[in-house]
């Protein structure tokens, strides 16, 4: 396995997303990352909209910034796919995305149709291929792509090779999916993994169940999910994208503070991962 040291972190945009996108990467220069996630467009109505899109100073400050620093972005958010959308609209997305020099574009499949999920991800794929993007869907298990299973199935099916998943722990245990699952499925499937951890009881209700994975997960190593495990399953050398939102650690801490435990508590499991061997 590769050395747990030289294995590429990425601050995601969940994890700090207090920030604006300028602040954001520079927290993750400043806390040590290789790389930072952007949140482009936002995943529910009540989160803040930043004018980052097109032609608008706050993109023309994020370039300055990441320049300045020489943070490079890992992945953007979020596209979703439902009933209704028409995957031309997310174009000026994507080339902000190119712009800000992504290497991926988090998909979310909320469409109960697959076939229309695999068309549409597919027509994605194409607008994102000479920008050199891949959108990679993560399943989630409130959504229409709820586990890895449905995910691979649509990936498959789409025909496109810049596509794939993105395994977020959190969602992979709550989804019932197993390690067995994860080994099966192509390599070439996965581009980066995100990391977090979680109580290892499964919440019985969907407001637990989001509330948890969208408010309160837990620093890794510190929680009862199989880390190590899904490590070990993954492609060895994935980058690892770091997302850990945490409301009330948030009131009393500062992001880069935050951000600075997570990197150190990620390495320690990724070590822990490297001597199982």
């Amino acid at each position: 396995m590769i050395e747990p040291q030289s294995r590429e972190l990425s601050l995601s945009a969940l994890t700090v997303l207090e920030l604006s996108p300028t602040e954001m990467v520079q927290c993750a220069a400043d806390a040590g990352y290789d790389y930072v996630g952007l949140r482009l467009l936002p995943a529910t109505d009540h989160e803040v909209r930043h004018e980052i899109i097109g032609d608008t100073p706050l993109k023309r400050e994020t370039l300055a910034v990441l320049k300045d620093t020489g943070m490079r972005v890992l992945d953007v958010e979020i596209l979703r796919l439902k009933p209704d959308t028409d995957v031309n609209q997310y174009k000026p997305m994507l080339e902000t995305a190119a712009e800000l020099g992504a290497r991926y574009v988090l998909v979310a499949g909320n469409d109960p149709d697959e076939a229309r999920t695999i068309d549409r991800l597919g027509q994605l794929c194409d607008l994102a291929a000479p920008l050199g993007l891949s959108p990679s869907l993560e399943p989630m298990p409130w959504t229409d792509v709820k586990e890895i299973g449905v995910g691979a199935r649509i990936v498959k099916a789409s025909g496109r090779r810049n596509t794939g998943l993105i395994i977020d722990p959190i969602h992979f245990d709550r989804a019932g999916s197993s390690l067995d699952d994860l080994r099966a499925l192509p390599r070439e499937y996965f581009g980066y993994v995100q990391f977090c951890d979680a109580p290892a009881a499964r919440p019985a209700d969907l407001d637990t169940l989001l509330f948890q994975a969208r408010c309160e997960r837990m620093i890794p190593g510190e929680g009862g999910l199989d880390l190590v495990g899904m490590l070990r399953a993954l492609p060895d050398g994935l980058p690892v994208s770091v997302e850990v939102p945490t409301e009330r650690w948030a009131k009393t801490t500062r992001a880069v503070d935050r951000a600075r435990r997570l990197r150190e508590a990620t390495r320690a499991v990724l070590k822990e991962a490297h001597e199982a061997v």
